[in-house]
């Protein structure tokens, strides 16, 4: 299949807990635990071994309850300083979220503001390519169902942004939303947010698909 990576390509994963996995802070060797248990590892795993000739090598700079706020201010250390040539940027659950749980908005204003400042620096001062994943909702309960009323907008803002950077559109919120039919909605995210193993098995392929056009 297509791959658009080159030989010694860094690809950078960031962005919230879905991302961030968990991963190994502390371990300064590129041991799997550095990755997280996320899609992110089963994507560094998967290309990994299919284009070896290409010796790629992942990072996972993602952390748990980021907004875009968070993001832009790790940006340099945690984004430009690695210089990347790819960076996957999957973000806004937490900005929704902090809407409902900590009347805490982020108004689409500022969301779309922050964003484009992240994507800029990126066009600006790295030669990355740039991956931008929409956000999701699976329905599990009624709040959940309620944030879409936050969360959709958001993902059209981030649509809008990837068409403008010429970055590539990675839908997961439809991603998920095609394979209800096959299972309950917990079984992708056992919480409407965070996703199970399956979950980030249908991440992994959904970025696949994306990438490889």
């Amino acid at each position: 299949m297509n791959m658009p990576f080159k030989k010694n390509d860094l690809i950078l994963f960031t962005g919230d807990s879905i991302t961030d996995g968990g991963r190994d802070r502390d371990s300064k060797l590129p041991k799997p635990t550095a990755l997280g248990a996320s899609y992110a590892s089963l994507l560094a795993g998967q290309l990994g071994f299919e284009y070896a000739e290409l010796n790629l090598s992942f990072c996972n700079t993602g952390i748990g309850g980021d907004r875009t706020c968070d993001l832009l201010n790790r940006w340099d250390a945690d984004c430009i300083h690695l210089k990347p040539d790819w960076i996957s940027i999957l973000v806004g659950i937490n900005n929704t979220w902090r809407r409902y749980d900590s009347d805490d908005p982020t108004s689409d204003v500022q969301f779309e503001t922050e964003l484009r400042e992240l994507l800029s620096r990126i066009k600006n001062e790295t030669p990355a390519r740039i991956i931008l994943c929409s956000p999701f909702l699976l329905h599990t309960d009624d709040l959940i169902a309620r944030m879409r009323e936050d969360l959709d907008p958001k993902i059209m803002i981030i649509k809008k942004l990837a068409a403008e950077f010429d970055a590539i559109w990675v839908d997961f919120d439809a991603a998920f939303s095609s394979e209800i039919p096959r299972q309950n909605p917990a079984y992708w995210a056992f919480d409407g947010v965070h996703p199970t193993i399956a979950g980030h098995a249908l991440m992994a392929e959904a970025w696949l698909q994306a990438v490889r056009g």
